[in-house]
């Protein structure tokens, strides 16, 4: 991983810890389903060499199984 990847990685990984900081309002699956937004994200830009498509791509992915995985939790 070059140090552009390694930038953006971190980039996203930050947004996501600052965003989720704040969501004292959501629900667990709210929450699931952010985290999980945002670690699709980075993997999706990992995998592609930052391309957008694979970013977008893994974000969503990332959130639908963040809010399937928070449905469970209470």
């Amino acid at each position: 991983m070059n140090k552009l990847h390694k930038i953006a990685v971190s980039t996203i990984l930050m947004a996501v810890l600052v965003g989720t900081s704040g969501c004292s309002g959501m629900s667990t699956r709210q929450k699931s389903t952010a985290i999980g937004a945002g670690v699709g994200a980075a993997a999706g830009a990992v995998v592609t060499g930052g391309g957008v498509m694979g970013t977008v791509g893994g974000a969503a992915i990332g959130g639908v199984i963040g809010n399937q995985i928070g449905k469970d939790k209470k």
